[in-house]
């Protein structure tokens, strides 16, 4: 039997372990473990409960041993921008804060009081995003600063759970981008603007490729799970790992990395911080291979989500895309809108908007996804045109991949609003990039243009074409 890698996806929403291996030059998947996750409140703050979700990690690396199937490597994905804070002997300082927080409210205006806002994005070429970790890092210092000063480490998200298999402490590349203090010349912390904004140099870590190998699991963790193997950071940033697994030949390729939120966007080979770019909202986040992932945020279907369990009831995503597909309401929102991003019920805030424009508005699960859908659509048209007139390029297909490769609905109200080809699949993108990425550091792939092939090869991929 071919050697067995361990991804270990978590998003906003829920985790999965998924263990894969190659047969006959294809990946084969086998999800061995799936958990939730979501932020909760505590002391005033919503957070993530980390303690638990290492847990689970550990629960699911327990079920390879009784399966009988030992990964050679193991890697974690997780999103962006968030971080812990670790003292002297390693232990976590405070909460782990979660990006939708309050905390960073105003902290752009203290950020901009150091640096402009045009000259921070010049700098790092990453796009405004309030809870970017720059502005989580402002409101520890105006509001907490005995956490800055008795911290000796910053770990994000996937690279605290590499340090709690491994002992090993340093921040993967792809994530530290999305912090808002890497230059993308260097490909380094930007020490001096982090030294401008008085944050303590000595928390940051060294910055480590996607594909490097950490150590091995410590002592504590091998008695627990029963086995030892490699700990390999993948691209830990989940749109990072998304991308690797996108199915194509072509360095000219867009592509939407369709889940809680929706990246779209296209690599290049140098980022791009000029003020047009900066204009249209565009960011520059690291890829694979010091790739850079140019694309934009949007809102994504965090809002089907948030309306599922507001009024969905027990329909399922699929049922609520399809009862979506039969409504004939053409109302549209603005899916970018900061209205949206942690509203406190986002069924009566879609509805609000719809009022506030003079629009019908949406009643019932159908007619609010069907507009959050058909809104969807039209902001990725207009994203395309933004990327096309930006690059100078003309894309003739769209690359879906992710969960959001599912709704069948959307990537038909996709393929009709940009006027190009829609390619959906695979679903499991995340995962299987992260795998991608370890079976190139085991030389079982040979480089990021044969781990695509092999992705190509090994999953279904549905075509739509514009009506």
């Amino acid at each position: 039997m071919n050697p067995y890698y361990l991804a270990i996806d978590i998003g906003a929403s829920s985790g999965r372990h998924i263990l894969a291996h190659l047969e006959e030059g294809k990946m084969v998947l086998e999800e061995i473990h799936r958990f939730p996750n979501g932020m909760t409140d505590c002391g005033g703050e919503k957070v993530w409960n980390v303690d638990e979700l290492f847990a689970q990690i550990k629960e699911g690396m327990k079920k390879c041993a009784q399966l009988g199937k030992i990964p050679v490597s193991v890697g974690v994905d997780t999103w962006g921008v968030d971080f812990v804070l670790l003292d002297e002997k390693g232990q976590r300082i405070g909460n782990a804060v979660a990006y939708r927080d309050g905390r960073t409210k105003d902290m752009d205006e203290e950020v901009y009081q150091i640096i402009s806002e045009d000259a921070l994005y010049e700098r790092t070429g990453i796009q405004k995003a309030i809870f970017n970790t720059i502005y989580q890092l402002m409101a520890l210092k105006k509001n907490k600063p005995e956490m800055l000063t008795q911290a000796k480490t910053l770990l994000l998200m996937p690279d605290y759970f590499h340090y709690l298999l491994s002992g090993k402490a340093a921040t993967e590349y792809t994530n530290a981008t999305t912090t808002q203090l890497v230059s993308p010349e260097t490909k380094d912390w930007d020490y001096e603007l982090i030294k401008k904004l008085g944050y303590p140099e000595h928390i940051f870590q060294k910055i480590v490729l996607p594909g490097t190998q950490l150590g091995e699991l410590t002592p504590e963790i091998q008695a627990e799970v029963g086995y030892n193997c490699k700990v390999v950071a993948p691209a830990t940033h989940d749109t990072g790992s998304a991308v690797i697994a996108v199915p194509t030949d072509s360095d000219n390729t867009l592509y939407i990395s369709s889940g809680t939120w929706s990246l779209m966007g296209t690599e290049l080979f140098q980022a791009n911080c000029s003020p047009e770019s900066k204009a249209n909202n565009l960011t520059n986040e690291g890829g694979y291979d010091y790739r850079f992932r140019y694309l934009k945020n949007i809102m994504g279907l965090w809002m089907i989500q948030s309306v599922k369990k507001e009024i969905g009831g027990s329909l399922g995503f699929g049922e609520i895309c399809e009862q979506a597909s039969r409504c004939s309401i053409a109302s549209i929102v603005d899916c970018n809108h900061d209205r949206f991003l942690a509203p406190a019920n986002m069924t009566k805030e879609v509805q609000a908007a719809c009022e506030e424009s003079g629009q019908q508005v949406p009643q019932g699960i159908a007619e609010v996804a069907s507009v959050i859908y058909n809104s969807l659509a039209k902001c990725y048209a207009k994203t395309i045109r933004e990327l096309e007139g930006i690059t100078g390029q003309k894309y003739d297909r769209i690359h879906i991949v992710g969960g959001g490769a599912n709704a069948d609905y959307l990537n038909r109200l996709t393929a009709n609003a940009t006027k190009v080809t829609v390619y959906a699949g695979p679903t499991e993108a995340t995962a299987v990039g992260n795998l991608a990425a370890q079976m190139m550091t085991a030389g079982e792939l040979k480089d990021l243009k044969d781990a695509r092939a092999c992705v190509f090869r090994s999953f279904p991929i549905k075509e739509y074409k514009p009506e």
